[in-house]
């Protein structure tokens, strides 16, 4: 059984609204006409989880897929000698979930909040019979799941030919694409990862990790914060990115 509070039957809810338009983001529903989003929110359910709870655990069944509106959520995968790897940060319409609509094997991964967050949730039964009535859609569905492919293929390349530093500079850069915001001397990156949930991102020893920021700090590359980083030199870490 999946976790979180669902909030009941929501309102329907206007495509102009926050909501609305958090939907709309994700890749899936990015390209619907109005009248099909507007059908689809009126089926879907707000959870809410606090900062660690968990959403699902791996090895459950899974019977939603979910948008995030609000928030980050990590996805995480353990190991049996207890260790994590961090798959994926996911925030404001980001989409997950979705594989489960093909495979309803059980759930790769555990989803948990990196901090406060709300989700927009989908079920299933819900979802197939909307899918079954706009089959354009499946085009945009499998383009998601392709890009997250090309994600995975990428991350395990670099785990064989990238050293730590450059992809410690590859998961700052991503998490600045997604989470920064200017600021008056670089670009803030609210990311809300511990130091060690960075390293389990990275797939590296938490020491290795900070010893690598450390030396970009060092380089006046960023300024380390708590649970954050300001980006000075965006373009030095891309090149040590490559």
């Amino acid at each position: 059984m999946e976790h979180g509070q669902v909030e009941g039957t929501p309102d329907p809810v206007r495509l102009g609204d926050r909501l609305g338009d958090v939907v709309r983001r994700a890749p899936l529903f990015a390209a619907l006409d109005d009248d099909a989003a507007g059908e689809l929110l009126e089926t879907m359910e707000s959870v809410h989880l606090g900062r660690g709870e968990q959403l699902f655990a791996e090895g459950e069944p899974g019977d939603r897929v979910y948008v995030v509106r609000t928030g980050k959520i990590k996805l995480v995968r353990s190991w049996p000698d207890g260790r994590e790897n961090l798959l994926a940060v996911l925030g404001p319409g980001e989409m997950f979930g979705e594989l489960s609509l093909f495979d309803p094997g059980p759930r790769t991964s555990s989803a948990r909040a990196v901090s406060e967050a709300e989700l927009i949730a989908l079920g299933h039964d819900d979802m197939l019979r909307w899918l079954a009535r706009r089959p354009e859609v499946a085009r945009h569905l499998l383009q998601a799941l392709a890009q997250r492919l090309r994600r995975t293929n990428v991350t395990l390349a670099d785990l064989v030919f990238t050293d730590v530093p450059g992809r410690v500079a590859k998961a700052l850069l991503d998490l600045a694409r997604r989470f920064g915001r200017p600021i008056a001397d670089g670009q803030l990156v609210a990311h809300d990862l511990t130091q060690e949930e960075l390293a389990q991102l990275v797939g590296a020893s938490r020491e290795t990790v900070n010893k690598a920021l450390a030396d970009f700090a060092s380089r006046g590359w960023l300024r380390l914060e708590a649970r954050a980083v300001v980006l000075h030199d965006v373009e030095r870490l891309a090149r040590r990115a490559r």
